[in-house]
């Protein structure tokens, strides 16, 4: 029996802490060992009863939401053709994306909207989808897809689908600075392909940066920060490359480029320092410049007030 009142659903943009790649594989995917993490910088997807099957986004200001397709090519759509195939039948509903994750970031904001969309509709229709179940359709959408699933902070494995909770007991604070312009992603791996023609196959582990994040201690987690595909994303945007060099001279503990990027994430010591920061680097010309905290919950049902 399907809900007769909406269901919205909060998904969290995810920054990569550790991303190891190794060469392609065979099947041209690059095997990866990443460390996701969830912060506090989120996108609400609500599922309305409806009688067909259909997508609206709207989003903060700076977001330019004309850019995100609102057909199959929506992750958020193929999530419900998925969800629905599971279950042989043919899911209907309003979906309306309420977007505050920058598009085309390397924040994975297209698929925390799936898997946002995943939930809204399994409980919109009372479908009762295992979870295991939506893992695998999550996988089947995309690599970043069951992390914004589960949340948190969590070592994936494979194309970096393969997802398991890490022990982490900080608070950590972040300035995250989105870019104008996106980065295309198969671009930068081209180019790390370009740089490394003689990668190792078996992808750098993430064992120092796990142990760090056991401490909680900031200074500790930046000094173990990695990402194979900065050097990519800085040398063909080699203004990355500037602005972290900027960040960190303000104070910040760390910069890295955020998965393919082009966002920019800074480690800070807390929540003041953090706020400091942002401050600091929109002074200087970055129009938009956020602060946000993790780790922070997977994919989850807002509670309705109606």
């Amino acid at each position: 029996m399907s809900s007769q009142h909406p269901v919205t659903v909060r998904a969290a943009a995810k920054i990569n802490l550790h991303l190891g790649v190794g060469a392609p594989r065979e099947d041209g995917f690059h095997p990866l060992t990443t460390v996701y993490q969830a912060v506090g910088l989120c996108d609400d997807v609500t599922a309305h009863p409806a009688d067909e099957l259909s997508l609206e986004v709207d989003g903060s200001d700076w977001i330019d939401v004309d850019v995100v397709p609102t057909d199959g090519a929506n992750l958020a759509h193929r999530a419900a053709v998925l969800l629905g195939s599971h279950h042989g039948r043919d899911l209907t509903g309003r979906l309306v994306v309420e977007k505050a994750i920058p598009v085309a970031g390397g924040l994975a904001g297209g698929s925390a909207d799936a898997a946002a969309a995943l939930v809204a509709l399994d409980r919109l229709h009372d479908l009762g989808t295992s979870d295991d179940d939506l893992l695998r359709i999550a996988a089947e959408l995309g690599s970043d897809v069951p992390f914004a699933l589960i949340g948190g902070t969590a070592l994936g494995t494979g194309r970096g689908e393969l997802v398991e909770s890490v022990g982490d007991v900080g608070t950590w604070w972040w300035v995250i600075v989105p870019s104008r312009e996106g980065l295309s992603t198969p671009a930068v791996y081209r180019h790390f392909d370009k740089l490394f023609p003689k990668a190792d196959p078996t992808p750098p582990d993430a064992e120092g940066l796990l142990s760090a994040l056991r401490t909680g201690q900031p200074i500790s987690l930046a000094r173990t920060l990695h990402n194979d595909l900065q050097e990519p994303a800085v040398d063909l945007r080699p203004e990355l490359g500037t602005l972290i060099e900027h960040g960190e001279s303000e104070g910040a503990l760390r910069g890295i480029v955020s998965g393919s990027g082009p966002t920019v994430v800074f480690l800070c010591e807390s929540a003041d320092h953090a706020r400091d920061l942002a401050g600091a680097l929109m002074r200087t010309g970055h129009p938009v410049v956020l602060v946000a905290n993790g780790a922070v919950a997977g994919s989850h049902v807002v509670p309705s007030h109606v």
